[in-house]
């Protein structure tokens, strides 16, 4: 994975993980297991930088109620912060108080081909689904629909986020966000944007709405999370299908949606118990009043947040815009390079075929660069300022780690060991291999360019 060559910083700082929830409706309790939860545990790993933002330009493309995305905007943002994200450690923002974002996906269109859009999924269901109707292809297709990947890509590419949560149904639009990174890196010349990669949860739990059928609010089949309080969660369980047994009779917990809800939110020693229950003949109405206060139990703290969030919307606000001032300290400075890049900046005027000798300059400057091998470790390269390599690390667990061993080369710049290690020399740091040197090289000219470009890009650094 490439790093712009002015944030190369990026890998000597946490993964930047990045989420967007369209603000189109409100959370059920599908959302909390499928979602939230498993988003707001990971924030709590060490080395993790959470964006959390609402998407309500993206609400726009289907919603025109702008009561229901007003009041979404406020619920989905008071719903994360109940559930425990913490904005002091987690950024949240809403996507409209980010002007770079719409202004860098007009970049980016002026690079994405529309043949890559049009194999867009959701495009393409549209124009199918026209087809079957015998209408126009483009039939109710609006611009804003047409171009949601491109919107997407700015979403990420904004804040050059290496992972993106999502389900399966998504991929295919972080490896859009990937294509047309790489189009406009390759065509101004230079490693602007991280490629980011798609994060598929696949344990991740998918929860059964009320009929049995996956949690939608497109079955009408969902349990609120904090909307309507206590008795409406309650009333919403008492309706979830099940058979007819009579209570004494065995139950068959694998066959119950109640049985799944339960699950997600029971340690396995409870699950164990409730399982035993089922079977032994607990009746489905105690059944569901068990899985109430199962859920209850977790949800009620919450619940109490969220019904002051959203009776002080101030308080959202101010957290909100505080995400948004510390968003746009990194979007702000990226997009004044980029409008540089595209001949929009307010600099030295650019002489025609200036962008090919700007491109020579930057390659004068020795440098990391930071990838990812098929085997999923972490690596990087330091090259020569003519682009030579002149040694490659060893492979990294993460990038967090990858970017302490850059970090460690340029705080020893002076003390660094290079000692032969069969046919090649390797780099040491307090007597640890962090990279070694291409085979068949003069060892004692390899150690000295080693040693001068660790010293140049540690200046650089301090400066």
């Amino acid at each position: 994975m490439p790093v712009h060559s002015t944030t190369a910083t990026a890998y000597l700082n946490d993964m930047r993980v990045l989420t967007g929830i369209t603000t189109s409706g409100i959370p059920h309790l599908g959302n909390y297991v499928g979602a939230i939860r498993p988003a707001l545990a990971a924030s709590r790993r060490g080395g993790v930088d959470a964006f959390y933002f609402m998407a309500d330009y993206h609400a726009l493309i289907k919603c025109d109620d702008p009561a229901r995305v007003q009041h979404s905007r406020l619920a989905i943002a008071a719903t994360w912060l109940a559930a425990g994200l913490d904005p002091d450690k987690a950024t949240i923002y809403r996507q409209s108080d980010i002007p770079e974002i719409p202004e860098l996906t007009w970049l980016l269109t002026c690079v994405t081909a529309k043949g890559l859009l049009n194999r867009a999924h959701a495009y393409k269901a549209a124009v199918d689904a026209n087809a079957t109707a015998g209408e126009d292809p483009d039939a109710g297709v609006t611009a804003g629909l047409y171009m949601y990947p491109v919107l997407m890509a700015a979403d990420i590419l904004a804040f050059n986020a290496h992972k993106v949560p999502v389900g399966r149904d998504q991929v295919q639009h972080i490896e859009m966000a990937r294509d047309i990174a790489q189009r406009f890196n390759h065509i101004y010349g230079s490693d602007f944007f991280v490629l980011p990669e798609a994060a598929v949860e696949e344990q991740v739990a998918t929860l059964p709405g009320l009929d049995g059928r996956k949690m939608s609010k497109s079955y009408d089949n969902t349990i609120p999370l904090f909307e309507g309080g206590a008795r409406a969660t309650r009333a919403a369980i008492m309706r979830i299908v099940t058979d007819s047994r009579e209570p004494g009779e065995p139950k068959d917990p694998d066959a119950s949606s109640l049985f799944t809800i339960f699950r997600a939110f029971a340690a396995p020693e409870e699950t164990a118990a409730f399982r035993d229950e089922l079977e032994g003949g607990l009746g489905w109405g105690e059944a569901k009043q068990r899985l109430f206060e199962r859920i209850d139990s977790e949800l009620a703290p919450m619940r109490d947040r969220y019904a002051h969030l959203m009776a002080h919307p101030d308080e959202v606000e101010a957290i909100l815009m505080a995400g948004a001032a510390r968003a746009r300290r990194i979007a702000t400075p990226l997009l004044a390079q980029l409008r540089d890049a595209v001949g929009l900046g307010h600099g030295k005027a650019r002489s025609a075929g200036g962008r090919k000798k700007g491109r020579k300059k930057a390659a004068r400057q020795a440098r990391f660069v930071s990838f990812r091998e098929k085997d999923g470790s972490f690596r990087f390269r330091l090259l020569s300022a003519d682009g030579e390599e002149l040694a490659l690390s060893r492979g990294f667990d993460d990038p967090r780690t990858s970017g302490e061993a850059i970090r460690d080369l340029l705080a020893a710049a002076d003390a660094i060991e290079i000692v032969p290690e069969g046919e090649v020399l390797a780099v040491q740091v307090a007597g640890a291999t962090v990279a070694l040197t291409p085979s068949g090289v003069d060892a004692g000219a390899q150690a000295e360019r080693i040693r001068a470009s660790l010293a140049a890009l540690a200046a650089e650094k301090e400066g």
